[in-house]
Protein backbone atom coordinates (compact mmCIF):
# COMPACT_ATOMS: atom_id res chain seq x y z
CA UNK A 1 0.00 0.00 0.00
CA UNK A 2 2.99 2.26 0.87
CA UNK A 3 4.54 1.99 -2.16
CA UNK A 4 1.23 2.36 -4.19
CA UNK A 5 0.98 5.35 -2.19
CA UNK A 6 4.56 6.26 -3.28
CA UNK A 7 3.71 6.03 -6.69
CA UNK A 8 0.41 8.05 -6.19
CA UNK A 9 2.23 10.84 -5.09
CA UNK A 10 5.29 10.94 -8.09
CA UNK A 11 2.73 10.49 -10.31
CA UNK A 12 0.57 13.95 -8.54
CA UNK A 13 3.59 15.34 -8.74
CA UNK A 14 4.91 15.06 -11.95
CA UNK A 15 0.96 16.21 -13.28
CA UNK A 16 1.47 19.30 -10.90
CA UNK A 17 4.50 20.25 -12.70
CA UNK A 18 3.89 19.79 -16.27
CA UNK A 19 0.45 21.66 -15.59
CA UNK A 20 2.60 24.41 -14.02
CA UNK A 21 5.17 24.40 -17.03
CA UNK A 22 2.45 24.72 -19.28
CA UNK A 23 0.81 27.35 -17.61
CA UNK A 24 3.92 29.27 -17.58
CA UNK A 25 4.15 29.03 -21.22
CA UNK A 26 0.94 29.94 -21.80
CA UNK A 27 1.38 33.57 -19.74
CA UNK A 28 4.82 34.11 -21.95
CA UNK A 29 3.03 33.14 -25.02
CA UNK A 30 0.62 35.59 -24.21
CA UNK A 31 2.81 38.36 -22.68
CA UNK A 32 4.43 38.13 -26.37
CA UNK A 33 1.58 38.62 -28.29
CA UNK A 34 0.63 41.77 -26.39
CA UNK A 35 4.44 43.12 -26.62
CA UNK A 36 4.07 42.42 -30.46
CA UNK A 37 0.82 44.17 -30.50
CA UNK A 38 2.47 46.77 -28.60
CA UNK A 39 5.40 47.02 -31.19
CA UNK A 40 3.33 47.31 -33.91
CA UNK A 41 1.52 49.98 -33.08
CA UNK A 42 4.36 51.74 -32.50
CA UNK A 43 5.29 51.30 -35.88
CA UNK A 44 1.94 51.93 -37.49
CA UNK A 45 1.83 54.85 -35.53
CA UNK A 46 5.76 56.33 -36.25
CA UNK A 47 4.96 56.14 -40.28
CA UNK A 48 1.59 57.95 -39.55
CA UNK A 49 3.23 60.51 -37.67
CA UNK A 50 6.48 60.60 -40.06
CA UNK A 51 8.93 60.01 -37.28
CA UNK A 52 12.36 59.48 -39.63
CA UNK A 53 13.95 56.17 -39.15
CA UNK A 54 17.89 56.01 -38.68
CA UNK A 55 20.57 52.75 -39.53
CA UNK A 56 20.74 51.12 -36.67
CA UNK A 57 24.25 50.40 -35.14
CA UNK A 58 24.96 47.63 -32.70
CA UNK A 59 27.33 47.57 -29.96
CA UNK A 60 29.86 44.48 -28.55
CA UNK A 61 29.09 42.85 -25.56
CA UNK A 62 31.82 44.51 -23.78
CA UNK A 63 30.45 48.00 -25.05
CA UNK A 64 33.68 49.51 -26.60
CA UNK A 65 32.85 49.11 -30.17
CA UNK A 66 29.87 49.87 -32.46
CA UNK A 67 29.05 47.90 -35.75
CA UNK A 68 26.90 48.68 -38.94
CA UNK A 69 24.05 47.05 -39.35
CA UNK A 70 21.16 46.58 -42.28
CA UNK A 71 18.91 47.39 -40.04
CA UNK A 72 16.75 50.71 -40.22
CA UNK A 73 14.37 51.58 -37.57
CA UNK A 74 14.29 53.45 -34.50
CA UNK A 75 15.92 53.34 -31.23
CA UNK A 76 13.92 53.27 -28.11
CA UNK A 77 15.77 53.95 -25.58
CA UNK A 78 18.32 56.38 -24.44
CA UNK A 79 21.46 54.10 -24.63
CA UNK A 80 20.43 52.83 -27.95
CA UNK A 81 20.79 49.56 -27.41
CA UNK A 82 17.26 48.44 -28.01
CA UNK A 83 15.03 49.47 -31.52
CA UNK A 84 12.19 48.76 -33.76
CA UNK A 85 12.99 48.07 -37.05
CA UNK A 86 10.68 49.46 -40.11
CA UNK A 87 9.27 45.45 -39.95
CA UNK A 88 7.71 46.03 -36.33
CA UNK A 89 10.73 43.42 -34.94
CA UNK A 90 12.03 44.21 -31.84
CA UNK A 91 16.27 44.18 -31.45
CA UNK A 92 18.23 44.12 -28.68
CA UNK A 93 21.39 45.96 -30.43
CA UNK A 94 24.37 43.75 -28.53
CA UNK A 95 26.46 41.35 -30.00
CA UNK A 96 29.32 40.09 -30.08
CA UNK A 97 32.03 42.08 -31.69
CA UNK A 98 35.65 40.56 -33.34
CA UNK A 99 36.92 41.45 -36.81
CA UNK A 100 34.22 40.38 -39.35
CA UNK A 101 31.84 42.45 -37.77
CA UNK A 102 33.51 45.55 -37.81
CA UNK A 103 34.82 44.40 -41.52
CA UNK A 104 30.95 42.91 -42.85
CA UNK A 105 28.66 45.03 -40.32
CA UNK A 106 26.88 42.90 -37.55
CA UNK A 107 23.95 40.86 -38.12
CA UNK A 108 21.22 41.34 -34.89
CA UNK A 109 18.44 39.16 -34.38
CA UNK A 110 14.82 40.15 -33.62
CA UNK A 111 13.98 39.27 -30.68
CA UNK A 112 10.63 38.96 -28.35
CA UNK A 113 9.79 42.19 -26.96
CA UNK A 114 9.27 42.00 -23.03
CA UNK A 115 5.96 43.37 -21.74
CA UNK A 116 8.55 44.99 -19.45
CA UNK A 117 11.88 46.14 -20.45
CA UNK A 118 14.77 45.74 -18.18
CA UNK A 119 12.73 43.62 -15.59
CA UNK A 120 15.48 40.96 -13.52
CA UNK A 121 18.33 43.57 -14.60
CA UNK A 122 20.65 44.37 -11.80
CA UNK A 123 20.37 48.24 -11.91
CA UNK A 124 16.90 47.46 -10.78
CA UNK A 125 15.35 49.76 -13.61
CA UNK A 126 12.78 48.45 -15.57
CA UNK A 127 9.86 50.35 -17.31
CA UNK A 128 6.85 49.05 -19.58
CA UNK A 129 7.37 48.38 -23.00
CA UNK A 130 4.38 50.72 -23.62
CA UNK A 131 5.29 53.72 -21.59
CA UNK A 132 9.10 53.58 -23.35
CA UNK A 133 7.77 53.18 -26.66
CA UNK A 134 5.04 56.35 -26.27
CA UNK A 135 7.95 58.11 -24.77
CA UNK A 136 10.00 57.85 -28.19
CA UNK A 137 6.96 58.32 -29.90
CA UNK A 138 6.64 62.09 -27.60
CA UNK A 139 10.70 62.94 -28.77
CA UNK A 140 12.35 60.97 -26.12
CA UNK A 141 14.54 58.28 -26.02
CA UNK A 142 16.55 58.63 -28.72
Amino acid sequence: MASEDGLDWRERQRRAVSAHAAADERRRAAEQAEAAELVARFVAEAVRRGLPTTRLTARSYDGRSRYRTALRGWYVDRARSRAVDTDGRFHLLTVPGGLRARLFGADPQPSPPPLVVGAGGRDGESIPLEVLLARRLDGGGS
